[in-house]
């Protein structure tokens, strides 16, 4: 169970990862608005799109800026995360101490029923044991 987990942790930081490399080696090309597209025939602007893609390096400037938005998703999932356990707690509290009661409860009624039922029962008529006569 713990290897799988393991597993499934590790395959998800290694996407993230090729993620963000492949983000910074070749970022978005330019975005084509519908009014570029008339005066641009079909056939160059494929091939400008392929040699701009290319050419386009990440700038510092963008780099800090993706790496503030990782960071700043990274933590409001934690801080969802976080507050999510923090309203589950007292729940969880509650149930266990339902538990606990539940079990001290049990525990005594069974000890009761011990007791009440040796009592109650009428005594045994007592036989007694011959080793030299087993049947």
């Amino acid at each position: 169970m713990m290897r799988r987990q393991q597993d499934q942790q590790s395959k998800v930081f290694y996407e993230l990862s090729s993620l963000i490399l492949n983000i910074i080696r070749s970022p978005p090309g330019p975005i084509e608005f519908p009014d570029d597209s008339l005066t641009v025939s079909p056939s160059t602007s494929g091939r400008r799109t392929a040699v701009a893609g290319s050419m386009q390096h990440i700038t510092p400037a963008g780099f800090a800026s993706l790496l503030l938005g990782i960071s700043f998703a990274l933590m409001l999932c934690g801080s969802v995360t976080f507050f999510i356990g923090f309203l589950m707690m007292p729940w969880v509290l509650g149930l266990v101490m339902v538990f606990y009661v539940a079990g001290i409860v049990y525990s005594l009624s069974m000890i009761g029923r011990a007791i009440f039922c040796h009592i109650s029962s009428p005594p045994s008529p007592r036989k007694d044991f011959q080793p030299w006569k087993l049947f």
